[in-house]
């Protein structure tokens, strides 16, 4: 749906990794990465934040539940600190 709906060239080539949502259904924390990493943080949460009721109502009526909860995004930097963790263990290992 990001991909092929929403026209916000802020939101280009970034992923989801995680979604919780709180047993009530009053919010989704949905937690979001990027391709390029954290410089691009502060613009993709600002065109996730612009596209949020676009995107929950699209949602709402694609998913049938009682109330549907409310987005807040989060960005998640699992992804850059996993490839930082890689590039030391590389570097370990040809210096054997």
């Amino acid at each position: 749906m990001l991909i092929r709906e929403v026209n916000d060239p802020r939101l280009k080539q970034i992923f989801i990794t995680d979604v919780k949502i709180d047993r009530e259904l009053a919010f989704a924390e949905i937690y979001v990465s990027a391709v390029e990493g954290a410089s691009r943080s502060a613009d993709v949460l600002a065109g996730l934040e612009s596209a949020s009721g676009f995107l929950r109502r699209e949602l709402s009526a694609r998913v049938e539940v009682r109330a549907f909860p409310r987005l807040r995004f989060h960005w998640d930097p699992t992804p850059e600190n996993a490839d930082h963790i890689e590039k030391i263990l590389a570097g370990l290992r040809n210096k054997k």
